[in-house]
């Protein structure tokens, strides 16, 4: 059985111990027989990524196979505005893109499931001593869909949100909860995430799953993992309407 310990450093670092992969459960907390079918994240106006791919050939097992490493998950990067996915796998690229704008969100940790928007004042954060000095991240319990404008400046400018990770209480930031018994992680629903980008635009984000196809129940310790599904909206108009009902 899959053990996981946390620890603290100004927000909850996931670390944790498996034979080939993470028991990753999101959307449901128990594996029924039958099969259950997921809902359609589409709506006309958000962009919707299915299966982005993550680190996939690290692990955190200290028995590992099927092409894995045992190490720590590479960082990758991501930009909304054309969905580019960038890898940060050595100091160059490091150099390269972290102190830039070239990016809104890095995936990061164990499995990729530590997210940070790029921020140049959070010192734990991949765009730390950049350019993105104005972004700031607001996490409300509301479904994304009923989300329809963002907050004022002033609330943005007093958010805290820095990673996007473990939910360890009903008041934190975090995307997911993770179950000591069970030892399966639960991704948090009517849990919206409001951003101010580095370029200024406002866009809303709800991360979804973190296996390949994404199930709405996982049943296999080995099942394809990180690949990720989330969707978002950028108002390009630069005002604060998010409403992304037809």
């Amino acid at each position: 059985m899959m053990k996981i310990a946390y620890i603290h450093r100004k927000s909850s670092t996931l670390i944790g111990t498996c034979c080939f992969g993470l028991l990753l459960l999101f959307g449901a907390a128990s594996c029924g027989k039958d099969e259950e079918v997921a809902p359609s994240y589409v709506d006309g106006k958000s962009t919707v990524i299915y299966d982005l791919a993550g680190d996939t050939e690290a692990s955190m097992g200290t028995s590992v196979g099927n092409g894995k490493e045992n190490r720590s998950f590479q960082t990758f990067l991501f930009r909304l505005r054309d969905r580019r996915q960038i890898w940060i796998k050595t100091k160059a690229d490091s150099l390269q893109y972290l102190q830039t704008n070239d990016w809104d969100i890095a995936f990061t940790g164990p499995y990729n499931s530590e997210i940070f928007l790029n921020n140049a004042n959070d010192i734990f954060n991949p765009g730390y001593q950049g350019p993105a000095t104005k972004t700031a991240v607001i996490v409300v319990p509301q479904a994304y869909e009923t989300v329809v404008t963002a907050p004022s400046d002033a609330e943005f400018d007093s958010s805290t949100i820095g990673k996007i990770g473990v939910a360890l209480s009903n008041e934190s930031s975090g995307w997911f909860q993770y179950n000591n018994n069970t030892h399966i992680m639960i991704a948090l629903t009517n849990r919206t995430y409001i951003l101010r980008l580095p370029d200024g635009k406002y866009a809303k984000l709800q991360l979804i799953n973190a296996y390949k196809g994404n199930p709405t129940t996982v049943t296999n310790m080995n099942w394809p993992a990180p690949y990720y599904t989330f969707r978002y909206y950028v108002q390009q108009d630069g005002s604060k309407n998010l409403d992304t009902s037809e």
